[in-house]
């Protein structure tokens, strides 16, 4: 049921939502708090959990989306500091609505402020929140079906923007304000992977539907990017196809690598898109789906 099987789990069952928190030296449990408790108001992929987004951390905040439940901002200690809710955000096959898969976009936390892309079957939006109160700083709409990709945020030289992956609408945001710096195309209609950042380049990709593109593009675009002749001039390289479908894509030093769901691993040089290598890295197709790390000169 894990392939071409859209149904979703039928549980309606309750469930904890529960925070954990570890000495990070020795494992140790420090404290954990009951977060939320109830049936969900969406359902979840067969091969996913309702704990699908990733807590983010700064200084003074722990900050946990658990999508339709609600956005909830600790302290180090455990204690709450706020909660949002933005009311149901039901990611799923936007051709089959009945399919929902749940909620997997990460919360950023970045110079005291809290970025949630969320990307929905109605009303999508892009917002950053105070981390302090939870109050919206800013709210910009997104012309865009679900999605499950996590924001990237970059501050360079005379630019600070969010990245965001999408099918519609790829781009990069102000982030001081939202405004929209740079729209790209084409893109999979079911965009998963987190947009990196390396040797002034930010890289994309996302797949299924008519294209699975990759697309290494300039961090200081603007305006329209695509393949067309006269929408080049920010794209330093990039194919319509081999793009991956779940996992985030690495750069290592001057390579970058992207593994497919069937197992096949491709390596680029990070700067020219020239192809290094394809290696499969089991039989047949084995479902890949988690995102690689890298150090010490080794890939995991």
């Amino acid at each position: 049921g894990l392939y071409g099987d859209i149904a979703p789990v039928d549980d309606k069952s309750e469930f904890l939502f529960e925070l954990h928190c570890f000495d990070k030296r020795t494992g140790a449990p420090l404290w954990d708090k009951l977060i939320w408790k109830g049936v969900p108001a969406i359902k979840r992929h067969t091969k996913g959990s309702h704990a699908a987004s990733t807590p983010a951390v700064d200084a003074e905040h722990v900050v946990a989306f658990l999508g339709s439940e609600g956005l909830h901002c600790f302290d180090h200690a455990g204690n709450l500091l706020w909660k949002r809710d933005f009311g149901v955000l039901d990611s799923g096959f936007f051709m089959v609505k009945t399919a929902q898969w749940g909620f997997a976009s990460s919360p950023v936390l970045h110079d005291g402020k809290v970025i949630v892309q969320c990307d929905v079957q109605d009303n999508s939006f892009l917002a950053v929140l105070d981390a302090r109160t939870g109050e919206d700083v800013w709210r910009v709409a997104r012309e865009e079906e679900p999605g499950w990709s996590t924001p990237t945020v970059h501050v360079g030289p005379g630019r600070a923007q969010i990245v965001c992956n999408g099918w519609k609408h790829i781009g990069g945001y102000a982030l001081a304000d939202g405004a929209e710096l740079w729209r790209a195309a084409p893109g999979g209609d079911i965009p998963v992977p987190t947009p990196i950042v390396a040797h002034d380049l930010v890289y994309i990709t996302n797949a299924h539907g008519a294209v699975a593109p990759i697309l290494a593009i300039a961090l200081d675009a603007t305006g329209r990017v695509s393949f067309a002749q006269d929408e080049k001039e920010h794209l330093a390289w990039g194919t319509t196809k081999r793009g991956n479908y779940m996992q985030t894509p690495l750069v290592y030093g001057d390579l970058a690598y992207f593994c497919g769901d069937n197992g096949v691993l491709r390596c680029y040089d990070a700067r020219t898109g020239t192809e290094h290598f394809a290696e499969r890295l089991d039989e047949g197709r084995s479902g890949y789906t988690s995102s690689g790390v890298a150090g010490d000169g080794k890939l995991y």
